[in-house]
């Protein structure tokens, strides 16, 4: 969350840059991904990067926490708008958000490094989790549950699991998929496979 989001004043006469933030999202992502862990990014070296002063950044971020976790949520992709209409449809357009954000080797790079000391800064990750993954998921949740409700998908269906499925699926390929990239077709493949468990008879 930076400053403004926690709704502290700016001081007067310090108008927000974007220009500024921009570069400082830039400098910390940049950092991450050529090898720079969580525990030796400091304030310091992405202001260098970015080109400020550590006022800069403290004017808007209170914590190298706080500014990591702005930083990654930027990777993640704005959820796709759903139609409603089949489950199908909206889960393939879901599943589809994660095929490309996969695609982008500086983004999963820079997630791998820092996920990789997700067990050493817990909070940082519980809050980028509940900030960038969990909407995902519960767009996914609202969809199984919709498909339940209309009698498109099995009664009896555990929604966790069948998400578990899905995601599960959709990362395998994300992490140890084709060094050539992901196929365009592979959200639809993924659904169609899981949905053969899942739809109603």
């Amino acid at each position: 969350m930076t400053i403004q989001d926690s709704g502290t004043a700016r001081p007067a006469g310090r108008p927000r840059s974007e220009k500024a933030e921009k570069a400082i999202i830039d400098a910390t992502l940049d950092l991450i991904g050529e090898g720079m862990g969580v525990s030796e990014l400091t304030i310091e070296a992405i202001a260098s990067k970015a080109g400020v002063g550590k006022t800069t950044i403290y004017r808007r971020w209170s914590n190298k926490e706080d500014l990591i976790v702005d930083a990654l949520s930027t990777l993640k992709a704005p959820l796709p708008e759903l139609s409603g209409t089949s489950v199908r449809d909206d889960l393939i357009s879901l599943v589809d958000a994660m095929r490309q954000e996969s695609g982008d080797l500086r983004s999963r790079c820079v997630m791998n490094i820092a996920m990789s000391e997700a067990d050493r800064y817990p909070r940082l990750m519980e809050r980028f989790l509940k900030r960038a993954v969990e909407p995902r998921r519960e767009a996914m949740r609202a969809v199984i549950e919709l498909g339940i409700a209309t009698g498109e998908l099995r009664a009896d269906l555990d929604v966790e699991m069948g998400m578990a499925m899905i995601s599960g699926t959709m990362l395998w390929h994300t992490k140890w998929g084709p060094a050539g990239g992901l196929a365009p077709d592979l959200a639809e493949r993924v659904v169609d496979a899981v949905l053969r468990g899942m739809t109603a008879s």
